[in-house]
């Protein structure tokens, strides 16, 4: 293992009570693995931007730091502005600068802005007050109309004063690794963190990736599906395969790992301990 990963975890906002309870519980076991920041994700055009905001001030009261999602899918520059006042205000430190969607509905009603406009507006209003974490997609964001013009585009949000990417998850490492290569190639020397998304329900994780572009490997795809029926049997299977996945990225030389906990603990737990990472409380 490197010496020092970076660790940090990505919560939603809950939508009931119970919901934040089990939140609140999921922010106290993992905070014992002293994450970098806990990420909380912000819907299309804002539509959870008050949860988003309940989230980032739980967390900061609990005593840790938080990245909050933001983007301007259907929000205005005044809007978001507004926004980043507010998070500067509360002693936020990080975001999670995103392109956004439109709410359902919007149609062409909005303007989607690029992630790089979105790092230079917020470079423009709080100067270096962000540590800014952008996206990166090493098998393409499925949008893209070439793997040569996603890298370039990634470069555009670190012109545009990204400090690091986090990746969209994958369950292939020398992906990772060939796009980290090519990155390198295309003058991009900033970190870029491994998103990484445990297995515990098959026809989740599958509508999903279809969502995101996210590849499952046929292997992968068909010991899941075999196992669909059997969650202990999944989530066991599962936890061997995200460990190996993880060790290999680190081994590697990954500069940390960006977990995808859907706001549950105990897996996420299992691993980073298998990962080899010790409690601090």
């Amino acid at each position: 293992m490197n010496s020092s990963p970076l660790l940090s975890f990505e919560f939603f906002p809950p939508k009931t009570d119970q919901g934040k309870v089990n939140l609140a519980t999921t922010r106290k076991e993992l905070g014992k693995f002293s994450p970098e920041f806990f990420s909380v994700t912000y819907g299309a055009g804002g539509s959870t931007r008050s949860t988003t905001l309940d989230q980032v001030k739980a967390i900061l009261a609990d005593g840790y730091d938080v990245a909050p999602h933001i983007s301007f899918g259907g929000s205005s520059e005044d809007e978001v502005l507004t926004l980043l006042n507010d998070y500067k205000a509360m002693g936020v430190k990080n975001l999670v600068a995103l392109r956004g969607d439109l709410p359902s509905g919007m149609g062409g009603a909005g303007q989607l802005v690029h992630a790089n406009q979105l790092v230079a507006f917020i470079r423009a209003k709080t100067g270096n007050h962000f540590n800014i974490n952008v996206a990166a997609y090493p098998e393409i964001h499925p949008e893209s109309e070439s793997y040569s013009r996603d890298i370039f585009w990634l470069g555009e949000k670190f012109k545009a004063g990204a400090n690091r990417a986090i990746t969209q998850y994958f369950y292939n490492a020398d992906g990772y690794f060939k796009f980290v290569e090519e990155c390198a190639k295309a003058g991009i020397g900033a970190p870029i963190i491994p998103g990484i998304m445990p297995l515990t329900n098959y026809a989740n994780l599958v509508r999903f990736s279809e969502s995101c572009g996210a590849d499952i490997p046929r292997w992968l795809r068909w010991q899941l599906k075999e196992r669909s029926s059997n969650q202990e049997d999944l989530i066991s299977y599962g936890i061997d395969i995200i460990s190996e996945l993880s060790q290999k990225l680190i081994d590697g030389g990954a500069p940390g790992l960006h977990f995808y906990t859907m706001n549950q603990w105990q897996v996420t737990d299992i691993l980073c301990r298998n990962l080899g990472f010790s409690e601090t409380v």
